[in-house]
Order: C-alpha cells, then sequence, then structure tokens
C-alpha cells in the first residue's frame, strides 16, 4: 500500500481539558453522518467494544469511524498536510456487506462455530496427552515429570503467546494470524509425534503452545466483530464452554486412543484435528476485524480515485512503537501487581485453572493406581465434567437475563461493576463442593461414581466464574480492560503449567483424601473474593488509578478520563450524543 503522508497532530494526554471531547461531539453531528450501528450499551452497561484498536491508536483516533455506517462511506478526518483540504475516513455504508454484522444470522452463526471449535480443537490439545504420559516416559527413559513437561511448556505458551498476537491483531486483523498460527501449529506437531528423543517432543510442544494460543487469544474478538452486543449472549456461551469441554474430552478420547495404539497416535490425532479446522478458517472465514477491511478499502479507493484523500485512522494515528509496547507488555503488569482486583480476580482464576490441569493428573492416579482401571476407562470419568461445563453454558442465557433485569434501574445511567459478581457469589460454591465429594469418595475400595460425579460441579462452576470474573473486570477497566484480561491469562497459564509438575508428589505426600481436601480448602478460601469486592468494590474502585469509579462528581481523575474518552469511543447514536453532552459539560 503506498505511503500516507501523516500530519502532526498534538498528543492528547488523557487527562487533558473537555475540548477534544466536544470536538467529538460536533464531529458526531457532521451532516453526511446519517446512520450508526446498533448501540450496543443498552444491553451490557459499559459503552465497551474490545474489538477497537484503543491500544494501538493515539488518544486523538476518531474511533467513530469503526462505529458508523454512512451514506457516503467516508466521514470528515483531520486536515491534510497542505492545510486546505482533510482527509477523509473511511466507513462502512449502510447495509454495508462486507460488514460482518451484517451478514446473514445462518453465516455468522456458521462462521462462530468453525471458531469454537477451533478453541475446543486447541483445549484438546493441551490435555489429549495426558492419558499416556507413562509411555512417553518408558520410551524415553526419562521420569514422570519431565513427560509432564509436555503438558507445562505447552500451557507456558497460552501464557506468552497472547503478549504477541493481541496487538499484531488489531494491526494486521484476525484473519492472517489464524491462518498463518494455525499453520504453523499444524507443521510442529509432526515433530512431537515422529520424536526420537524428549527434548525434540518438549521443544516442539512449546512451540505448539506459543501458536495454538493465537486462535483462543482472538476467539472472543472474532465473536464481537460478528455479533450486535444484544445479540451476543448465546455465541458466547458456545464459545465459552468450548476451552473446558476440550480438556475433558481430551483424557477421554485419549484413553482409548493410547491403549490402541500408543502414545504417538496422541498427536496424529492432534494433526488430523488441527488440518480440519486450519482448513476451514483460512478458506471459510473472511476477514471479520472492522479496522483491517476499511484499511483494505481505503487503498482501493485511494488507487482507483488517484486520490490519497481515502485512508483509516490506523494510517493516520498509529502510536509509536515504544508506546504500544508499553500498553501491552507494561500494562499488564501494571495492573497485576497495583491493582487488589485485577490480582485477586487473577489470584482466583489462577486457581480453578490449576485446578482443572491438576485433575488431568489426578484422575490417573485415583483411578488407574487406586482402581486399576484402564486409561481408557479413566477418560470416561471425565464426562461428568464434560456434562457440567454444558449445563453451565446452557445456562448463560438465563444469566444474562437476569443482569439486564438487574440493570434496570440504572437506565441512562452505567451500572455498577459489582452487578456483574452475583453468578460468580452464587456458583464459587459449586467448585468446593465437587472437590470434596471427589476427596471422600476416591478411597481404592469405593465405587467409581463417588469421585467420577464429584467433577460435575466442578464444570458446571467454571463457565459461571470464568464468566463472571471477565466481565467484572471489563467492567471495571473499560478501555484497560484488554491489559487486565492479559495480566490474568498470563499468570493463569503459568500456574496452570506449574501445578501438573508437582500434584503426583501431592498426591503421595499427602494421601488421596486430603490431597483433594487441601484443594478444597483453597477453592473454598476464594469463595470469599467476590463477596469481598461485592462489598468494597467501589471503594476500591475510587482509589484506583486506572478502575472506572463511576463516580463522576467526585472523582476529578475519572471525570476528566471520561472526557476524552466517552463520547471518541462509544456508538454515536442520538441517545449517545446526549450522554456525552451531558458528562462534559455537568462536571
Amino acid at each position: 500500500m503506498e505511503h500516507v503522508q501523516i500530519p502532526e497532530r498534538e498528543p492528547a494526554p488523557v487527562d487533558s481539558s473537555s475540548s477534544s471531547s466536544t470536538a467529538a461531539v460536533d464531529a458526531a453531528d457532521a451532516p453526511q453522518r446519517t446512520k450508526t450501528r446498533e448501540s450496543v450499551r443498552s444491553t451490557v452497561g459499559p459503552d465497551v467494544d474490545l474489538t477497537l484498536p484503543y491500544r494501538t491508536l493515539s488518544a486523538n483516533a476518531n474511533l467513530n469511524e469503526y462505529l458508523e455506517e454512512t451514506i457516503t462511506g467516508t466521514i470528515e478526518g483531520p486536515p491534510e498536510p497542505n492545510g486546505q483540504t482533510n482527509y477523509q475516513l473511511v466507513t462502512f455504508v449502510e447495509q454495508d456487506p462486507e460488514n460482518p454484522k451484517n451478514w446473514s444470522k445462518a453465516y455468522k452463526w456458521y462462521c462462530t462455530m468453525v471458531v469454537a471449535i477451533t478453541c475446543f480443537v486447541v483445549a484438546f490439545a493441551s490435555s489429549v496427552v495426558t492419558a499416556d504420559i507413562v509411555g512417553v516416559a518408558d520410551e524415553f527413559h526419562v521420569s514422570e515429570e519431565v513427560a509432564l513437561l509436555s503438558i507445562t511448556l505447552f500451557v507456558v505458551g497460552f501464557g506468552v503467546g497472547p503478549m504477541a498476537f493481541a496487538p499484531l491483531s488489531e494491526i494486521y486483523g484476525r484473519r492472517i494470524l489464524y491462518a498463518s498460527t494455525l499453520l504453523l501449529a499444524v507443521v510442529w506437531i509432526i515433530p512431537c509425534a515422529v520424536a526420537k528423543g524428549a527434548a525434540v517432543l518438549l521443544v516442539f510442544r512449546a512451540l505448539d503452545g506459543i501458536a495454538f494460543s493465537a486462535p483462543m487469544t482472538l476467539v472472543g474478538g472474532t465473536l464481537a466483530d460478528l455479533w450486535h452486543a444484544e445479540e451476543r449472549g448465546i455465541p458466547m456461551a458456545a464459545f465459552s464452554a468450548a476451552p473446558f469441554i476440550g480438556p475433558a474430552i481430551g483424557p477421554l478420547v485419549g484413553g482409548f486412543l493410547s491403549d490402541a495404539a500408543g502414545w504417538r497416535w496422541l498427536y496424529w490425532i492432534q494433526l488430523i484435528m488441527s488440518f480440519v479446522v486450519w482448513v476451514l478458517i483460512t478458506f471459510t472465514v473472511p476477514e471479520t476485524y472492522a479496522p483491517t477491511i476499511l484499511k483494505k478499502r481505503a487503498a482501493k479507493m485511494r488507487k482507483e480515485s488517484g486520490k490519497k484523500d481515502f485512508v483509516t485512522e490506523q494510517e493516520l494515528d498509529l502510536r509509536p512503537l515504544s508506546e504500544r509496547l508499553r500498553i501491552f507488555l507494561i500494562r499488564p503488569f501494571q495492573l497485576l501487581f497495583g491493582e487488589l482486583i485485577v490480582f485477586l480476580i487473577s489470584l482466583y482464576m489462577s486457581v480453578l485453572y490449576g485446578l482443572l490441569y491438576m485433575f488431568f493428573v489426578a484422575y490417573p492416579i485415583i483411578f488407574q493406581k487406586g482402581k486399576g482401571y484402564s486409561a481408557g476407562t479413566t477418560g470416561l470419568m471425565f464426562i461428568p465434567v464434560a456434562v457440567g461445563v454444558v449445563a453451565s453454558a446452557m445456562c448463560s442465557p438465563w444469566v444474562n437475563q437476569h443482569y439486564l433485569k438487574v440493570i434496570k434501574p440504572y437506565a441512562g445511567r452505567i451500572p455498577p461493576a459489582e452487578l456483574r459478581l452475583i453468578p460468580m457469589m452464587c456458583s464459587c460454591w459449586f467448585i468446593p463442593i465437587g472437590l470434596i465429594i471427589f476427596a471422600w469418595t476416591s478411597y481404592p475400595h469405593l465405587i467409581w461414581i463417588g469421585p467420577a460425579l464429584g467433577g460435575f460441579p466442578v464444570g458446571f462452576g467454571f463457565i459461571f466464574l470464568y464468566n463472571s470474573a471477565n466481565n467484572y473486570l471489563v467492567d471495571t477497566y473499560q478501555h484497560q480492560a484488554a491489559s487486565a484480561l492479559a495480566a490474568k491469562t498470563f499468570i493463569r497459564s503459568f500456574w496452570g503449567a506449574a501445578v501438573v509438575l508437582f500434584t503426583e508428589q501431592m498426591y503421595d505426600r499427602l494421601g488421596y483424601q486430603w490431597a483433594s481436601t487441601l484443594l478444597f480448602f483453597i477453592s473454598l478460601a476464594c469463595c470469599g473474593i467476590p463477596f469481598l469486592f461485592w462489598k468494597y468494590g467501589e471503594a476500591i474502585r475510587r482509589k484506583s488509578k486506572y478502575a472506572y469509579s463511576g463516580d463522576e462528581e467526585n472523582n476529578e481523575k475519572q471525570h476528566q478520563a471520561g472526557r476524552n474518552s466517552m463520547v471518541r469511543e462509544n456508538d454515536t447514536d442520538d441517545e449517545d450524543l446526549r450522554r456525552a453532552r451531558s458528562y462534559v459539560s455537568n462536571p
């Protein structure tokens, strides 16, 4: 694409005066601005669209370009360097067929299922190898701890990869990252399947974990690209279930497959499934990221018209590389270690994620060593966990309807983020209940049904807790939410990777019952976290440097940050404009 000369702009700090907001309101009244996308704030609370490139564009960028449909397909941009004319920011036209939100519902559901299945395959790949760790250890003459590194290094990749793939997706879009990373993941499975030594297996498992982390990073954004907020509940429930069903199904399939064909087929099955989803997502799911679609359209318009006027904000107002690196690499850790909400929520999610991967080691201990079952039969014991996950996913629309009901009194105002904690406060008890059942029915002489059914409440509680935690972080940190979620993912993945290495020693030293009881007490203690934030969350947010406090009158810091962000980052229909004007003019 040809170079676009970028005019110099004054950087706008977060706490600047309201002039930029006023300009944004005036721009929102421009004559050519005839239609906006359906409002997202009416059903989800804060006006936060994490699919927009907030972290890669400067504070001056006019994000309305990506939020509206116009008759002409352009809105007026900043002055060109000659000062005589203005750039034209390219938008979607009314009922634009290239706007993913205008695609048919059937095709949007097809794309949703493809990306959800991709997530399932990635999660499946993380756990299927647990079915025959002993086979790897025996063939390569290494300890089981070394063989377990094939899980640990894979999960570490889940924490490392998003730090790179998230910013790349904001610059280059979804499709190229899906296609390239999944292809690498497919290729890197082959050395694992044919490895002649443990070192080769571990190196390529680590690389696979990094490559496979890209789909897990991008899928939530893809669904937000496709669906209006008020339609997103059920698609998000389908996506939320996939990463938890995959780990539950992996040991089930892997157990029978390893019994029949050996541990190498645990990698061949990954290769087959990964190749299928790579073909589907590469050749049947087009680009869904609005900034990337419009950037290509702007390049085409410049080529056809011979004019340099047609541009996008990505070409005008990209942050300097140093600032982008700071936001993507440093900001998550600033939030993790400087924000009590992020730290405790991340801690809770890490405990749960670690618990999930502990199960992959604990189940073979309880059922294979303790009861003498085969790997295939042990895999069947994961079925209640999967059923619990599916059951909780089916309840997600009801949970969403309940949230809509409790925020009704806040019509015209942003509801408190703590309302997102209600499902967490109800569902957190399922985890310790499942663990205590699992612990004290795991005696070798008892029937299998007790510890197996203990997995159902654990699986049932997972999705409610994860969705509530994610929603709470998004509502609390709004346009810092991507960094908060990155912090949570990073520490969660590293803890999930670590627990695999000491689970067997823990069960050997404490015994089947007390090892699981220790997990029960840890999960029970974590149940206090949502109640803590229910009571003190608002006060914590008021004192936070990054969180949205909701108190514009008494919190000057948040008020001034809001002046720059609320108008620019919200949809621009009439109601939003009234809210923005009220927010700016009534300090």
